[in-house]
């Protein structure tokens, strides 16, 4: 079971908060979703089942293996949506060219929706003097990103530009760098237990899961909603 328990505030002051951007920040849109597959699929003349998709990407995150030198490779995200298409009932030789269409809608910022509780939790971290960034395993622009949606935060960095994805530790280093803070003083968010979580911690920064849909009963660190955040890091606001 993991550690960090959410029970009581974190003792040490908190300069910097990273987050995650995907299912972190914001979640994928119709487009990017079980609908969005079945018309892509249609497109290409694959026949998808819109039913099959949450069992085909939890399936499909099972599987999913990064490079094994953690390096930025594009490939590995077509593999992984070819095999949520197989996962929906896809079958035949266009499986690729719809993981390709899909794969591409994942590079475009409108394509996306921040969930509800995003922008209230920047806002307050704001309010209390600490540094935000955002570090993400993606090829999209996180300029164009946060641009977008007016995120008011102070530095992003993506794999795609870095050329090494979470959990390696020098794109934390580099976001750290960014944000001119140490380790010890910055907290990471974020929705995988491996990339964001186990990652940061290997560095001595302190991390906690979001876990919107319950995946991990189990797990002392694991936040249903970003609402909890201020009040576990010692950062909410006196009544």
């Amino acid at each position: 079971m993991a550690g960090g328990g959410v029970g009581a505030p974190a003792g040490r002051p908190v300069d910097a908060v990273l987050f995650d951007v995907d299912f972190t920040l914001a979640k994928p849109g119709p487009l990017l979703g079980p609908e969005g597959y079945r018309a892509a699929g249609e497109r290409h003349g694959v026949t998808l089942e819109p039913g099959r998709y949450a069992a085909a990407r939890a399936a499909a995150v099972e599987d999913l293996q990064h490079h094994p030198e953690l390096e930025h490779d594009e490939e590995i995200w077509v593999r992984f949506t070819e095999d949520i298409v197989r996962g929906m009932g896809g079958e035949g030789d266009r499986i690729r060219e719809v993981a390709e269409a899909i794969t591409a809608g994942w590079l475009h910022s409108e394509n996306f929706e921040l969930y509800e509780d995003a922008l209230p939790v920047l806002a307050h971290l704001r309010r209390r003097g600490v540094r935000i960034g955002l570090v993400s395993n993606t090829s999209r622009d996180l300029g164009a990103f946060v641009h977008h949606f007016s995120l008011d935060v102070d530095a992003w960095i993506s794999s795609g530009v870095h050329g090494k994805v979470k959990p390696s530790p020098t794109i934390f280093l580099a976001a750290l760098e960014l944000l001119g803070v140490e380790a010890g003083g910055a907290v990471m968010v974020g929705d995988s237990p491996q990339d964001d979580v186990e990652g940061a911690r290997a560095l001595g920064m302190r991390a906690y899961l979001i876990d919107r849909e319950g995946r991990f009963p189990e797990r002392t660190d694991a936040l249903p909603t970003l609402l909890a955040l201020p009040a576990l890091l010692g950062l909410a606001d006196e009544s």
